[in-house]
């Protein structure tokens, strides 16, 4: 059974082969969590270009909030589920209005991380994952995102069993992951899963932490 101590020797030594990240909290929580719905199901140029397509269209939350939605599925189109997206986008900026009185979410940086997880997650479009992001990159918070890439890295780690969903290798990683480590952990993860540990053909030999790997591990026994 992996332990915290285990995670932690993989957080130095993907900090020695790849850097400490820097961690920068450039968008406020609320054009995070946007930001983050339309990273769904597509890749980072994509969304970016659907983020910025939006903002032009639409400067603020209050117009995104008020407009026809036909019209915000074409801001956000090159994102892909553009549809679905602007309606649940939309929903969620009404349901904020409603439920807080204005459009920010600034004040979700002073609250218990369980309590946003939980209130959140009741809504169309935001799962743990979503804003468990929201939390780490805007408000500094040290939660641990799970990712597609870091789903793959910590079920090849062993270090949650192969077949655990991501919304149940995240609440997995929360308490093996050290204080303090969360960012450093999940963008070195990021940077690993996007150029050595694919998907298909992951490049092991490369890897800084084949070491602690149980498929490369099991790879080396198949050959022999």
């Amino acid at each position: 059974m992996k332990d915290q101590k285990y995670v932690a020797e993989i957080v130095s030594t993907l900090e020695t082969a790849l850097g400490v990240p820097e961690r920068v909290l450039n968008l406020d929580p609320l054009s995070c969590l946007v930001l983050t719905i339309l990273s769904q199901n597509t890749n980072d140029k994509n969304r970016d270009t659907a983020y910025s397509r939006l903002r032009q269209h639409f400067p603020r939350w209050e117009d995104v909030m008020n407009a026809d939605v036909a019209a915000i599925a074409d801001a956000i189109r090159p994102g892909g589920l553009a549809n679905q997206k602007s309606q649940r986008i939309q929903k969620i900026l009404q349901w904020i209005h409603h439920e807080y009185g204005a459009l920010g979410l600034d004040f979700l940086c002073e609250l218990d991380p369980q309590e946003t997880i939980d209130k959140f997650t009741q809504l169309k479009g935001i799962g743990v994952k979503t804003i468990s992001v929201v939390m780490m990159f805007s408000c500094g918070i040290d939660i641990f995102p799970v990712d597609t890439h870091v789903h793959r890295i910590c079920r090849r780690l062993g270090l949650v069993p192969e077949k655990a969903s991501a919304e149940k290798t995240f609440w997995l990683m929360q308490p093996l992951v050290p204080d303090g480590k969360s960012y450093s952990l999940h963008k070195n993860f990021l940077k690993l899963g996007r150029s050595i540990c694919l998907a298909r053909r992951p490049n092991c030999p490369l890897c800084p932490i084949a070491e602690f790997c149980n498929f490369y591990l099991s790879i080396q026994k198949a050959a022999g």
